[in-house]
């Protein structure tokens, strides 16, 4: 079947919007295709710093036929509608009267013939490439498209042959242009496999996979003859993929006296900068070799090249060097008071107001972490901005926190003073290493809470997508922090610590009430605040496969702020709904609720009391009724003890009573007393299921 070739040639794409500019070309044009009625086998797109290439596999020559029939208005209804009617249909439609139920109407039989694919495709495509959403796009010369840069060619083939496509002020042709520099020369092309294997041969891999794949094999050769490794760096992989069409992997050398700056700094200013890959050496230090990708092949085999990028990295070092030893000329702790020329927030003070908070914060949270040095956590904290105001910092701001411990570490602080200054921005996403040390998990939390608080207090919460400050980020550090470290930390107790400190803050922030009594934002603040992690706890929850209903039965019970307890009570419910005990036992607790709720609103009344006792007359009752008496205070006893997995098994002991129970007992008896009497003992399986988990959350 026929193919479908579009490639448009430009000036240089960012690598950052490659991929998810191949994605939407794609998708427009797939969904214009489908939209004609266009049915295809599949679709592919490949990119280059200079290209971006769709082919289309498996098109039709024209639309399906159309065969259909159309209800038009009632046989009399007002001829102006009946014109209408008429209008609406194609050329040589045939119209009928019809009796139907509801009358007599017109009927038309419309049969229409599919219009040739190579007719439509020049308008979908057209359409598509004005409908492509770049980040940022540009206009050039006097046209007034735009493109994230500007064109060069176009490239549009359907069956081997041309396609009349205009876009930007460029007439498509079947020819398109190899290598920029060792190939520059116009290439016919008919289809597909012609289009990639002659631009292969023009120095040009369309497929970024295949090109990460050269600069990985060729790398990771090349170290083996230079006795080092690649360091895995698959981000700067995929961006150096997009910046090259014909990948020349090179090795150059960094000069010995830059080795003894932090090889953090080097690696920052290699890959930042230069987009150099860092290598390292048998026992995982970084080793003075490094590796980068070259646009084209030269005739010195690329000596030239890489003097080129020593001599520029070389200048690159200097710098950090500089800065490096410029830094360790006074103390990190001379360097903080400068904290309180930078603001944190226009309504939250300074850093150094803020350092202050943390600090407060820190070694109040040293009493749920008894093995945190008090000391060490106050100084840690009070060091932690201070590298903010360092030269290498305000060079690489990516550093903050590492170069910190690299000068806490020079003026002899100890190694968990460091340690904590280091870690305490971590955790920064669900793949960063998660701080363990006790020092540096009571610093991270502390920096964390407290620009949580900071930002309730003035009502600055995420909305919608929106989350300027990265606030759900800081409160999922807070939960790994917690739940990694299996740290029991009462959150209501440690937002009201830290939302004390706020009061001015808020009083600023918040007008004082009618009454003239200052306005409590401590209260709902927690309130707000344990509420939002909740939300967050469930999708961090949901991304590690625990079901979401289980979550929601354990929240909906309230007053838990204690993560770890939380979560020891949701792997509970979850182990004991896997078993056959608790999933008969949730079909029982959903039926008793079910008559319940059913028989309560028609008689207006709860039924939530204790039955009596005196009116159980079936023995199954009887046996139902003491099997609860002895569960409901020990299934108190162990939640109460957090041995929750015991409460789940003194749960599943009601099964077999609560079965015997809706087997012989008719719960609606003739007798009202006694009806009554069986409500109770219904709503008695309802409470003793609820005291661990609220079952009604719990789906399926």
């Amino acid at each position: 079947m026929p193919e479908l070739l579009l490639e448009l040639l430009s000036e240089e794409i960012p690598a950052r919007m490659q991929a998810r500019a191949a994605d939407d070309l794609k998708r427009l044009v797939g969904d214009g295709l489908k939209g004609a009625g266009l049915a295809f086998t599949n679709a592919q797109t490949y990119v280059t710093p200079r290209r971006l290439t769709l082919v289309v596999h498996g098109l039709p020559v024209k639309q399906p036929d159309i065969s259909e029939e159309r209800r038009g208005p009632r046989a009399d209804a007002p001829e102006q509608a009946k014109q209408g009617f008429m209008k609406s249909l194609p050329k040589g439609a045939e119209v009928e009267e019809r009796e139907t139920e509801k009358g007599k109407f017109l009927f038309a039989r419309v049969e229409q013939a599919g219009e040739k694919t190579r007719l439509i495709l020049p308008g979908i495509i057209q359409t598509a490439l004005q409908a492509l959403p770049w980040p940022k796009s540009m206009r050039w010369g006097r046209g007034k498209a735009r493109w994230v840069r500007p064109l060069h060619s176009i490239l549009a083939v359907y069956d081997q042959e041309g396609l009349p496509v205009r876009f930007a002020g460029v007439e498509a042709g079947v020819t398109t242009r190899g290598h920029a520099f060792m190939a520059p020369g116009t290439i016919e092309v008919a289809d597909f496999a012609d289009y990639e294997k002659s631009l292969r041969a023009a120095k040009v891999v369309i497929d970024p996979d295949a090109r990460k794949q050269t600069i990985g094999a060729d790398a990771a050769k090349m170290c083996k003859g230079a006795g080092v490794t690649l360091k895995d760096d698959p981000a700067l992989l995929d961006e150096v993929a997009g910046l090259v069409e014909w990948p020349v992997v090179l090795m150059g050398r960094i000069d010995a006296e830059f080795m003894d700056v932090p090889p953090e700094v080097l690696i920052t200013s290699m890959r930042k900068h230069q987009k150099y890959f860092a290598t390292e050496d048998a026992k995982g230090n970084l080793a003075s070799r490094f590796i980068l990708v070259a646009n084209r092949e030269t005739a010195d085999g690329g000596r030239q090249a890489i003097a080129g990028n020593e001599r520029v990295l070389r200048a690159r070092l200097a710098d950090a060097k500089f800065f490096w030893d410029q830094d360790r000329k006074t103390s990190l702790a001379s360097k903080a008071p400068q904290l309180k020329e930078r603001v944190f927030h226009a309504k939250l003070g300074t850093l150094d107001e803020k350092v202050d908070r943390m600090q407060a914060l820190a070694v109040a949270l040293c009493e749920y972490m008894p093995q945190a040095d008090r000391d060490k956590v106050r100084s840690a904290a009070r060091l932690a901005k201070a590298d903010l105001s360092t030269g290498m910092v305000g060079e690489f701001p990516d550093l903050q926190g590492v170069m910190g411990a690299y000068y806490a570490r020079h003026d002899g602080e100890s190694e968990a003073v460091a340690a904590a200054v280091a870690d305490h921005y971590s955790p920064l996403g669900p793949s960063d290493d998660c701080p363990s040390k006790p020092e540096s998990v009571c610093v991270a939390l502390a920096d964390k809470i407290d620009s949580l608080v900071g930002f309730w207090a003035i009502d600055e919460k995420p909305t919608g997508s929106k989350d300027p400050y990265a606030l759900r980020r800081a409160a999922l550090g807070v939960i790994r922090l917690i739940i990694e470290n299996k740290l029991r930390l009462p959150l209501y107790e440690v937002f009201r610590n830290a939302a004390d400190q706020y009061k001015d803050v808020a009083l600023k922030h918040w007008a004082e009430s009618k009454s003239g009594e200052t306005f409590d934002f401590v209260t709902p603040l927690r309130q707000s605040l344990l509420d939002f992690f909740a939300d967050r706890l469930k999708v961090h929850l949901r991304e590690q496969g625990v079901k979401h209903d289980h979550i929601d039965a354990v929240f909906a019970l309230g007053g838990e702020d204690d993560l770890v307890r939380l979560l020891a009570r949701v792997e509970a419910l979850a182990d004991f709904l896997g078993s056959d005990d608790g999933g008969n036992l949730l079909t029982a607790y959903r039926r008793a609720a079910n008559i319940l709720r059913i028989e309560e609103k028609k008689d207006g009344v709860s039924y939530a009391a204790r039955p009596d006792d005196t009116l159980l007359t079936d023995d199954a009752e009887k046996t139902l009724y003491a099997a609860l008496e002895e569960a409901a205070p020990a299934i108190a006893d162990k939640v109460q003890a957090e041995d929750f997995t015991g409460a789940m098994a003194a749960l599943a002991g009601l099964r077999a009573p609560v079965d015997a129970f809706f087997d012989k007992v008719t719960v609606n008896a003739d007798d009202a007393k006694l009806r009554e009497n069986r409500l109770k003992l219904l709503s008695m399986i309802r409470t003793a299921l609820e005291g661990v988990a609220d079952f009604s959350r719990i789906e399926g």
